[in-house]
């Protein structure tokens, strides 16, 4: 999300995880709603090695969508955001080592903890806003060592600094709009578009996958909605992301919605968690 205003960020700072200072960071990721099925597969002990791996890899997403440990707020949000399928879709397996940008609360942290595992690690970016908004979301997702095998990265907007070829994949879900947002009041100064790309670009290994989430703005529009509406043009991404080296691999219809208003603000309550919105797969070469 966008929020213009922050709580005291104090007491989240001072929570038990690990926290990496780093540099820079972004925006505010847009929001959704619901719970999503899935089809029973037949047990490991009924079926040859091969078939039995194959169905593990397939089972991963939604064995961490159905997790017990997660909350009730995050499994609410399910249906509307369909994460199994969007995991699935970036290829996230176990053992990678994901940075989860624009974490926010963290809904999609642990999601990507769940499906790496305890041989991956998961980064979670954020910045000062970031925990302000979240507020008690983020203390009750990091504290007591809940997600050992996750890491909270501090940094600012416009300091990101990355180790070169350091993550098998990057995130960015419901949130490439907010690089084109701005707002002194709310501690949001205007991000460095290509400077940001190029650091993640450097901060990935070669083959690693860039998946992104947005809200759909009309054709044509100008970047302008990122700070209005809150939505993007996909060509827009499109562009900043071939411009940046990355390779667009495959694109997915699977959180499209052809009733979406585009004029709407994604925070309309008629529209919230039901936006069209684009889900894009790249890799570094």
């Amino acid at each position: 999300m966008s929020p213009t205003k922050h709580n005291n960020s104090e007491g989240i700072i001072a929570m038990k995880f690990k926290l990496t200072i780093v540099a820079a960071a972004l925006m505010f990721a847009g929001c959704d709603a619901p719970v999503s099925s899935t089809t029973a597969a037949p047990t490991a002990s009924a079926m040859e090695p091969a078939e039995a791996a194959a169905a593990s890899t397939e089972n991963i997403y939604q064995a961490a969508v159905s997790d017990e440990r997660r909350g009730e707020a995050d499994v609410a949000r399910d249906a509307g955001r369909k994460p199994a399928e969007v995991l699935e879709f970036f290829a996230i397996e176990p053992g990678m080592q994901v940075l989860d940008m624009f974490s926010g609360g963290g809904y999609y942290t642990e999601l990507l903890a769940n499906v790496v595992g305890p041989g991956g690690s998961v980064t979670a970016q954020s910045n000062t806003a970031y925990l302000s908004f979240s507020g008690e979301e983020s203390a009750a997702r990091y504290g007591d060592d809940r997600l050992p095998n996750t890491s909270v990265m501090m940094a600012e907007n416009n300091e990101l600094a990355l180790e070169a070829d350091s993550y098998n994949a990057v995130t960015m879900i419901l949130a490439y709009h907010d690089i084109f947002y701005e707002s002194e009041d709310g501690g949001w100064p205007l991000i460095d578009g290509p400077k940001l790309l190029a650091e993640l670009y450097k901060g990935m290994k070669s083959g690693a996958v860039l998946g992104i989430v947005d809200h759909n703005a009309a054709s044509g529009s100008s970047s302008e909605t990122g700070g209005t509406t809150h939505r993007i043009d996909v060509d827009i991404v499109l562009r900043d992301l071939e411009a940046a080296g990355f390779v667009l691999e495959a694109r997915s219809d699977i959180l499209s919605n052809p009733d979406d208003d585009y004029e709407k603000s994604v925070f309309d309550p008629e529209l919230r968690g039901k936006t069209d919105r684009f889900v894009l797969k790249y890799r570094k070469p």
